[in-house]
């Protein structure tokens, strides 16, 4: 039981990021690599915030988010904006080469050592069935179920989240029915920013942040989503906490040290035996 509980806390991670790679692709079908980096963003910018300046947390983390936000909606106008021929894999090279860009940024700025962020809440143990689990993990676990409650809520019900799928199902018949598709898009990376930097935030106190925490959380995340399903929110979550719970329960049979191949392991057993996922749909060419 202790392995499953370690493995959901970092599954809910793992979620919130493929939930970031699914707000992009369904609202305008490009695979963002750089969502990783918003994590780490999240990270950096709440030690800044919280343990640097003192910030109370109240003040500190929805500072973090907008941060991680203004710089998702300023990603779309800089780097995919300016693309002249937006093919995907023109998009697709751009988003690592902003990955990149974000992750030297974060260097210079906050440098290359491990940092500490301090901790939320009082750390203690709560006994469970079978083992034990931290009231971090606990934390983390919970503003995971929240935030993927919230934005499930804010897609079907209210306008702008339902403009935001049908720019996903057409987005020239979408702009012809009066929707702001530009707007759309931009604030799509906005809100994935956002929800990349929440994940970075709630894990902070857990391990430590460094300003290439992105890559791996990134590629974990984008396992997630093809495992659940890309495009499909809740299989982003079950993606992200499968993946959790199967990577812990693996390091107690493999060296720990081979733990992150795992994400690799299953984005090809997904791609071999179920290239549309768990809870995805099989796509329909017209010709």
């Amino acid at each position: 039981m202790q392995f499953l509980y370690s493995g959901l806390t970092s599954g809910s991670i793992y979620a919130l990021v493929a939930l970031g790679f699914n707000i992009i692709y369904n609202t305008t079908g490009i695979i963002n690599f750089a969502q990783g980096e918003f994590v780490m963003l999240g990270g950096m910018m709440i030690y800044t915030l919280f343990t640097l300046a003192g910030l109370p947390f109240a003040v500190a983390f929805p500072g973090a988010v907008l941060s991680a936000l203004i710089i998702g909606l300023l990603f779309e106008r800089v780097f995919i904006n300016l693309v002249r021929v937006k093919s995907e894999i023109n998009l697709i090279t751009v988003t690592i080469a902003a990955s990149i860009i974000l992750r030297d940024i974060g260097m210079l700025i906050w440098g290359r050592d491990s940092i500490r962020v301090g901790e939320f809440i009082p750390n203690k143990n709560i006994d469970m069935p079978g083992g034990v689990i931290t009231s971090q993990s606990v934390l983390v676990i919970i503003t995971g179920i929240a935030v993927a409650l919230l934005l499930n809520l804010f897609l079907k019900k209210t306008r702008f989240g339902r403009a935001m799928r049908a720019c996903f199902d057409d987005m020239t018949a979408a702009g012809i029915c009066g929707i702001n598709v530009m707007m759309v898009r931009v604030f799509s990376f906005g809100l994935a920013g956002a929800v990349g930097a929440i994940a970075g935030v709630i894990i902070s106190p857990i391990t430590f942040v460094t300003y290439d925490d992105g890559v791996m959380i990134g590629l974990k995340g984008f396992a997630a989503a093809i495992l659940g399903g890309l495009g499909n929110f809740w299989g982003a979550v079950l993606g992200g906490l499968l993946l959790g719970v199967f990577e812990s329960f693996s390091a107690s049979i493999i060296p720990s040290g081979y733990k992150d191949a795992m994400a690799f392991f299953v984005i090809l057993v997904i791609l071999f035996v179920r290239p549309d996922g768990l809870l995805g749909r099989k796509k329909v060419h017209r010709v």
